[in-house]
């Protein structure tokens, strides 16, 4: 089952103890914008990241907070999704269909 986190140190631990690697969307990391972020696994089969570029967790987490994001993941798995805290919120209160 899926738990969510706003926490940067169990969002960076669990990244890391899998492989995971702070990214952002090649195509929208430009200038002083961090843009779109996600988790990468380089190790991981079938993994694509040619659309992806390494950023630090500075980075990660400077976007992350200013977009209010949250991490879906799964302890033992690397299923992750970065959601909206809005998103989590309303799936908190019982609304499984609300996604972002």
């Amino acid at each position: 089952m899926a738990e969510a986190t706003t926490d940067h140190k169990t969002i960076r631990r669990w990244a890391e103890a899998k492989g995971g690697k702070p990214a952002a969307v090649k195509r929208t990391h430009a200038g002083d914008s961090i843009g779109i972020i996600r988790i990468m696994f380089p190790d991981a089969p079938r993994s694509e990241h040619d659309a992806l570029t390494e950023i630090s967790w500075e980075e990660f987490f400077e976007q992350f907070d200013k977009a209010n994001l949250a991490l879906l993941y799964e302890k033992d798995s690397m299923f992750s999704k970065i959601i909206g805290r809005d998103t989590l919120e309303r799936r908190q209160h019982g609304d499984h269909d609300a996604a972002r």
